[in-house]
């Protein structure tokens, strides 16, 4: 019921039909983040206009135009398969035929994530467990790395995270945890799904 609401609010396609297989190990399949559980999420996890969030593996770009319709922050989708980024481009076409507001607050770059150059405005950072550790290790080095140009807080945010992503920033020595979001309802008896918020340690 929310899957097809929420879409045809936002006037967007973002189904789970065309799942695909990724390219390799390291890259997981394409899922969107459940309408239900972003509400959750949003409830206790407030964004401002001018945070840039940063959405590893978008997929059609679900979190990008319910992130821009709830708080009109520019969110940035990195998607390496071309067929969901064509999608993702369409949506957002459909997209802003009804909402009012700047095309540039919806990127999508065609890339691996590893590749994307982290914009020195970009301070939120969301994965919904898209692709190895390895990879994710990368991603977070490519926004360590940017800090030392562009000081600045950060967050990283969680969804449905493998364990080997915990394991990671909780033994890293510049993220704690901030915040953790357990859902309710049909979610309840999972452990996986639940959202966690790091933040930079100073």
């Amino acid at each position: 019921m929310k899957e097809s609401y929420f879409d045809e609010l936002l006037n967007i396609k973002t189904g789970k039909d065309q799942m695909g297989m990724p390219r390799s190990i390291h890259y997981h399949r394409y899922e969107p983040t459940p309408y239900g559980a972003l509400q959750e999420l949003f409830q206790v996890y407030e964004l401002k206009k001018n945070d840039r969030v940063v959405d590893f593996g978008c997929g059609k770009g679900r979190l990008n135009f319910f992130t821009h319709y709830l708080f009109g922050s520019t969110v940035i989708g990195i998607e390496m398969n071309e067929e969901f980024y064509q999608e993702a481009i369409e949506n957002r076409e459909n997209y802003f035929k009804k909402k009012k507001g700047r095309r540039s607050a919806i990127e999508f770059h065609c890339c691996l994530a590893e590749e994307y150059e982290i914009h020195p405005g970009d301070n939120v950072f969301y994965f919904f467990n898209p692709f190895s550790v390895q990879i994710f290790m990368k991603i977070i080095n490519n926004i360590l790395f940017s800090l030392e140009f562009s000081p600045r807080n950060i967050e990283i945010v969680l969804y449905y995270s493998s364990d080997d992503y915990v394991h990671y920033l909780e033994n890293h020595p510049l993220f704690e945890l901030q915040k953790e979001i357990n859902l309710s309802g049909e979610y309840e008896h999972n452990v996986y799904e639940r959202f966690l918020v790091y933040g930079l340690t100073y």
